[in-house]
Parts: C-alpha cells; structure tokens; sequence
C-alpha cells in the first residue's frame, strides 16, 4: 500500500550556494510506495489523485530527505567526547588503542549496532564510513546497515606504517582485503565499498600506488582518506614526501585523485590544491565539530560555489552524532569566516551536498520523484525554547533555524528508510 506523508515537505530544485534561498521548495505532502517517492504536491490533489493511501499526518514538522553523514569513523562510537588533543596525539592516545578492539568481531558488531541506532535516531539514514584495518569490522557493519536497510559506504582502513603493529597491514594485504570486500559486499542491496586508504602518513607510497590500482580495476567505487587537517600534519606529510608538490599530490602521484575521491576535513588547503579538486571533479568534506574540538582550524564553505562539499559528524573525533548540531556548528565556523550561512545551505549540506559528494544524488539526498524514500520529520518546535523563538517566524527558515541552532534528537519525530517508517528502539 502507498503511504502519503502530510507535513512541510522540503525539497531543492536547484543548489542554494548558487541560485539563492529560491532554490528550497515547501509543498504539503509526499507519497511513497515500493521504497521511493512517487508524487510531491498539495495535500488535496494527492488525496484526491491516491483514495488508497494510507495518510500520516505530521502537522506543521518539516519533512525532508534523511540526514547523510560524509565523513564517519564509526569504530570510534565509544570514544566520542574524550578530552581533546592535537590530532595525531588523539590518535596515539584514544583513537588507536580503541580500533585494536576490533580484531574482535562480536565487538565489532555491538559497536556497529549502536552506531548506527545513534545516526537514526539523529535523523541519519545515509553514511560514509572508515572501518578498521580488520576485514571483520566492514563485514560487521555492512551487516548491521543491511539489517536496517540502509544506503551506506564503507571500507576497510589501510595503514602499513605509523601505526601499532596489530593495527598495520601490508601493501599486498591491503589491496587483497580491499578486493576481497569489495567483490564481496559491493552493490549488494544499499551497501558500497569505499577504497579507504586512512591518510598518507599512514600509509606507505607503494601501499596508495597498490589502492590505486585498486580503484583503477573498480571504477565506480569511491575512495576516501583525509586531507590538510591540521598544520603540523601536513608538516608531516612534507617530511614524508618531499618529492610531493603538497599533500594533494601524495594522493594524485598514486592514482587517488579523480571523480569518487572524497577528501575529509580540506581546511588548510593550497591555491593549487583547491585548483586541481575542482578540476578533478573530487569532493570534500567540512567536519566542523570535530575541526573545532581538536583545533584544526576553520572550513572554507565557499568551496561550495567551485567544489562537491558534503558535511559530516566525523564520529568520534567530532562531538555529536547530530547533523543539527553540525549544521549549527557550520554555521557557527563560517561566521568566523565573515560568511553567513542560510539555513538552505545548511540544510543541502546535510542532505543533498552530502548526496552530491558521495555521487549519489539521483538516489538520495531529496524528495523527488524516483528518489529512494528515506525521510526524516522534524519538530519545529522540540523543546520550550525552540518553540517560543518559531513563534516570532516570519517564514520558513526562520521557524527552521533555531532547530538548526538548538535542536537535538527530540527534534526527530520520525525517520522513514526504504519507504518503511523506522521503529526506534
């Protein structure tokens, strides 16, 4: 049976970083029938045109593509929030010793399960995320987010150096783990792998030449790794590839640079860096929480305009699950800036930028006719001081914004997946 879902149906015909505020939509309704949307309108014509459906009625939430998370290390689910140091100190200290955990399998899986109960009941349906080096923590999540029925990417972290020695692989192991997950999981339901080199630090030349010839024989993956975090760790990568013109090059000397390259973090990038990410058709993505709580410094949400930008949690080293917060902390990072984010753009960059820079924009990412129906309704007016700050709205983004400033997982009414809603725990 169709499902119409009545509410403040939220949509984009255009990206707001270029055509304005004009470029959102609100309609009355949207109906859903075998997992994708198949009709957007008023709440009248719809009734009239499908006497069948069965209607839910959100009153005055706002209805809107679930929230998709670009940038996401979920094995570091149980270190979230641990007091903050410079990056490659987090990683010694919290992010390392934790990730050897995952040689254990039944650990993998209680964390993935959490996880991913976490994102959705944030308002996430679609994620990117770095595994382990343990081909058993990809299995684990993939299986959890099939069980969920979820459109999610994952990989496989490779790392030969720089690291614990029970968290390196080998140039060889690492391409034949990748392989090996890749033809295994890779399409099957709403799962993708991700070619998932951890950064270039940590990885040998030869072990990224090895991953690009990977994703050379598999072209329609993605490849993630991160990039330009911190100051003292591009220092690093100047000392470790001092045949490199910069950071992005360690990466396109290798073969990892090109359309489906999706670069975490991006803040302190080089006039010819941003150049050839634009020219190469590569995404980025702003992790703005996680930027300010180890003190990376402060994302350039201009990219947009040139750039495919998604934005992301970066669980653990970001401090929230919560694409609102993020969003909210988006804001915040370009206001330090002098540039002053609408909530259109943050909303897109939650949901449809996100799509955009994981290249799965005709899947997810908005409510429009042939999209897969994964949904999130938010409560406008969550918690008391929510509510009274709507009551002074002129318009829709000025009800929407302080959702977006101050709202949490209370603002979650309900997230649909698959055109299912999602019973939450």
């Amino acid at each position: 049976m169709a499902d119409l879902i009545l509410g403040r149906v939220l949509s984009f015909a255009a990206d707001p970083f270029v055509a304005g505020p004009e470029a959102a939509r609100i309609d009355e309704a949207v109906l859903v029938d075998e997992r994708r949307i198949k009709a957007v309108g008023s709440a009248d014509a719809l009734r009239r045109a499908h006497p069948e459906a069965r209607v839910t009625d959100y009153g005055r939430c706002l209805i809107s593509a679930g929230f998709i998370d670009a940038h996401v290390h979920y094995p570091q689910t149980a270190i979230i929030a641990s007091w903050g140091k410079r990056l490659i100190d987090w990683l010694n200290t919290y992010t390392f010793p934790e990730e050897m955990r995952f040689a254990d399998r039944s650990y993998a899986d209680t964390v993935a399960n959490r996880y991913l109960d976490l994102a959705l009941a944030h308002g996430t349906t679609s994620m990117c995320t770095f595994a382990t080096i343990h081909p058993g923590s990809v299995e684990a999540f993939f299986d959890a987010a099939r069980a969920r029925d979820l459109r999610v990417w994952a990989g496989k972290t490779c790392m030969d150096r720089h690291a614990p020695e029970g968290l390196r692989d080998t140039v060889q192991s690492a391409y034949d783990d990748s392989k090996a997950l890749l033809e295994k999981w890779h399409g099957v339901d709403r799962l993708s792998y991700v070619i998932t080199p951890r950064f270039s630090p940590t990885s040998t030349p030869e072990q990224l030449a090895a991953l690009g010839a990977l994703w050379r024989e598999y072209p329609d993956c993605l490849m993630q790794t991160h990039l330009s975090e911190q100051h003292d760790e591009i220092s690093w990568v100047r000392e470790l590839f001092p045949q490199s013109r910069d950071y992005l090059d360690t990466y396109e000397a290798q073969g990892l640079l090109r359309e489906g390259a999706v670069f975490g973090h991006a803040i302190h990038l080089t006039a010819r860096e941003k150049s050839r990410l634009a020219e190469a058709g590569a995404s980025v993505v702003h992790c703005p929480t996680s930027n300010t709580f180890i003190g990376s410094g402060l994302f350039d949400t201009g990219l947009a305009r040139t750039l495919r930008v998604g934005l992301a949690t970066d669980t653990g080293g970001g401090s929230s699950f919560s694409m609102l917060r993020t969003m909210a902390a988006a804001y915040e990072v370009a206001q330090l800036r002098g540039q002053a984010l609408h909530p259109s753009q943050l909303w897109w960059l939650a949901t449809l930028g996100s799509a955009r820079a994981l290249r799965a924009e005709r899947m997810i990412g908005n409510i429009a006719v042939g999209m897969e129906a994964d949904l999130v309704v938010v409560d406008l007016a969550s918690t008391p001081a929510i509510a009274q700050a709507v009551t002074r709205a002129g318009d829709v983004w000025e009800a929407v914004f302080p959702t977006v400033m101050m709202g949490d997982d209370r603002a979650i009414r309900a997230v649909w997946v698959g055109g299912q809603e999602y019973a939450r725990a």
